[in-house]
């Protein structure tokens, strides 16, 4: 694997901008090898990117973060897609137990400092994975939200420690519209979370998941009464390069 400069970021968000899913997700395994995964909350652009991956024979390691507060509609998926594209979706749990996080800092964390509890539950497990990849595929969309309205297509992170590592982002979903995922979906009969039906737009924790009134933009059901937005797995990382669509 050869390191991307800035430079290369910039001349590859050209090129893989007008590419498709499978060719940008064979960029990254002809490029990364196994130091590259797919890492996913099961949302539906992350179904369809993994079904992507498996009809064009791209074997990504597959990836999600098990908060221990998950809606069980959210586990049985895990295994229903396990069997369904025949991998093993990796679970990266917290240090702590639920149990334990509240004997440390009180019950119901969430409910008074969602940040810490995010980054307890969610970010320092995702950080410690990082660690050993060179290249972490998303299913981020532009269409989600306005803070991901101006993702690229191959993003370029730095590691906020001494050795200042880099690593690529890669967004291969990123021009996707919640209308073309959820078409994908049904014509390919892809298992997807029933709470979707239930009109949750965007499922994360239980305990800060809510469903959401046609009109909100996707992800308005996440964390109701903070001013808070993302829990903090694509923020904790120091972005390298700015990039504008």
């Amino acid at each position: 694997m050869t390191a991307l400069s800035p430079a290369d970021v910039r001349l590859l968000n050209q090129e893989l901008g007008a590419k498709s899913t499978p060719e940008i997700l064979a960029w990254a395994a002809a490029h990364f090898g196994d130091r590259a995964a797919i890492g996913t909350s099961f949302q539906g652009a992350g179904l369809v990117m993994l079904h992507l991956a498996k009809v064009h024979g791209l074997r990504f390691p597959v990836f999600t973060l098990d908060t221990g507060l998950l809606f069980p509609e959210t586990l049985e998926l895990k295994r229903r897609l396990e069997e369904f594209f025949g991998l093993t979706i990796e679970s990266l749990e917290p240090d702590l137990t639920v149990e334990e996080q509240a004997h440390i800092n009180g019950p119901e964390l969430w409910n008074r400092d969602p940040d810490l509890c995010c980054t307890l539950r969610k970010v320092m497990p995702l950080r410690d994975k990082l660690c050993d990849l060179d290249c972490w595929i998303t299913g981020l969309r532009r269409q989600q939200s306005a803070t991901r309205a101006a993702i690229g297509i191959v993003e370029l992170y730095v590691f906020d420690e001494p050795s200042g590592r880099d690593i690529v982002k890669l967004n291969p979903m990123a021009n996707w519209t919640r209308e073309a995922v959820w078409n994908y979906i049904r014509e390919q009969r892809i298992p997807y979370n029933p709470l979707h039906d239930r009109g949750y737009h965007s499922i994360g924790c239980q305990p800060c998941t809510r469903q959401t009134a046609n009109g909100e933009n996707e992800r308005a059901g996440r964390w109701t009464g903070f001013n808070k937005v993302e829990c903090g797995i694509h923020t904790f990382l120091s972005k390298k390069l700015d990039f504008q669509i």
